[in-house]
């Protein structure tokens, strides 16, 4: 919201300065919300599906499929932001979101809490968190300023996933399950009342065409690989065949996507957003940052909780050591920026947090008390914070305005495809056997995935550098 010179004469950077700080509040909010949402319910497993007279397998599927559902609409969503609006996407995906929220409470099965939680709340998240993004890259155009943004954003994003499982334990512990959704929906309520301050910076154009072929080609492609992985521990032929499906519709959609545009066109993702070596690097890193960091969350969770019968307390408190590492490096993005290359502070988180799963792993067999994984997971939350907000300044930086609302639907769909990767491959390892060696397994898979992430850091250009 533009704010009027006063006598003294407010020049337009101040008055940008004060519509960015008055816009970050509800950003960050909304951010802190969906991740939340990605998160607390690992400790509500048992409660949930004692309730729900389900399995740890409709659990893991429910969060699964909201994970999936953000993953496969972010980009659509993205692309409706050009057509209708920032603030009209945003307002309207709080709004979704929070029905959602309020049916998952009152669930009285797991198919409910699936269309609620799974789906409203999915369909919600990928309505509003390319806004977030976009009004953000707008808004905070020196490279320190937009840093010290995205720390803010990303901190609280972290925070919601990091700190889910403690918050969704002290509400479900002192509560109920349901109360955590109840939760949810009245930091919606609060979010809606500060986003009507905002005014959107940049017009929205309702003769912007909208690609459906593409949106279905992208959605039903994601969905098939991630319900492959999902069905690797039931039926290997069923998971083989929903991987091929899920390759051969995603290289059908860029075929669509190019063609399209040959034809003059405007499609769903324009080929050209692959073509920044450095860009493809940065959404390389965020993709396994949430991997990790959800797969992680998903694994210690259920470890603590059927192997070591940890409640949904117990399990979120000693998650904190990896919320207080996550906030530490998060709120430092600022000041990191000015000092250190992009490149060496994703390089340097992503060495923390696979010393962070190596000390896990240490104790996976060798200490028979697991309030010992506090170092293991501190470490990780500090890699992890240090590197959420500069691998996504180097995406969102290698764009123009005029693509931001394709690179913010891509960026925000790869991490989410992350998130529900990393449960997916997680789960499916631990859920299969529950044990000691079972988790350490998944714990190896997730640390060679980490890697990767390392090797994908070291190859950015040396010159991205946030000063």
């Amino acid at each position: 919201m533009a704010v009027p010179a006063t006598s003294t004469g407010a020049s337009g950077s101040e008055r940008a300065s004060s519509t960015a700080r008055q816009v970050l509040a509800p950003l960050a909010l909304a951010q802190f919300i969906c991740s939340f949402a990605g998160s607390n319910m690992n400790v509500m497993i048992n409660d949930i599906s004692e309730d729900l007279d389900t399995t740890v397998q409709g659990v893991q599927l429910a969060i699964t499929i909201f994970l999936l559902v953000m993953a496969a609409l972010m980009i659509p969503g993205g692309k409706l932001t050009d057509r209708y609006g920032r603030k009209r996407c945003l307002m309207t995906g709080l709004v979704v979101y929070g029905v959602g929220a309020l049916l998952s409470a009152a669930a009285p099965g797991l198919g409910v809490l699936i269309l609620g939680n799974s789906i409203l709340e999915g369909i919600g998240t990928a309505l509003l968190i390319p806004p977030v993004y976009i009004l953000a890259t707008v808004l905070f155009t020196e490279v320190t300023s937009r840093a010290r943004a995205f720390g803010a954003i990303m901190a609280l994003g972290g925070l919601g996933a990091a700190a889910g499982p403690l918050i969704g334990g002290l509400i479900s512990s002192a509560l109920s399950w349901r109360a955590a959704f109840v939760f949810q929906a009245l930091v919606i309520v609060v979010i809606i009342l500060l986003t009507r301050r905002i005014e959107d910076p940049l017009p929205a154009d309702p003769t912007r065409s909208f690609d459906t072929g593409g949106a279905i080609l992208s959605a039903v492609g994601l969905v098939c690989l991630v319900m492959g992985i999902l069905t690797a521990d039931d039926n290997v032929w069923l998971m083989i065949g929903l991987l091929l499906a899920g390759a051969l519709i995603l290289f059908g959609f860029f075929r669509w996507t190019g063609a399209k545009k040959r034809r003059g066109g405007e499609p769903l993702l324009s080929n050209d957003m692959f073509r920044d070596r450095k860009s493809n690097l940065g959404l390389i890193t965020q993709h396994i940052q949430w991997l990790v960091l959800m797969g992680v969350s998903f694994v210690v969770s259920a470890y603590l909780q059927v192997v070591r019968g940890f409640d949904a307390i117990h399990t979120g408190v000693i998650f904190t050591a990896a919320t207080l590492g996550l906030l530490v490096t998060s709120l430092a993005a600022g000041r990191f920026a000015k000092r250190y290359a992009q490149r060496t502070l994703i390089m340097v988180g992503f060495t923390a947090t696979l010393a962070g799963m190596g000390v896990l792993l240490g104790l996976a067999s060798s200490s028979p008390n697991a309030w010992a994984m506090l170092p293991g997971l501190f470490l990780l939350g500090l890699g992890i914070g240090g590197m959420l907000t500069p691998s996504v300044n180097v995406v969102q930086s290698s764009f123009p305005e005029d693509q931001q609302s394709e690179i913010s639907g891509l960026s925000r769909s790869v991490s989410n495809l992350g998130s529900a990767l990393g449960t997916a491959v997680a789960g499916t390892v631990i859920v299969a056997d529950p044990a000691v060696g079972a988790y350490s397994a998944a714990l190896i898979v997730l640390a060679v995935i980490g890697l990767g992430g390392f090797v994908a850091a070291a190859l950015l250009p040396r010159g991205s550098a946030a000063s």
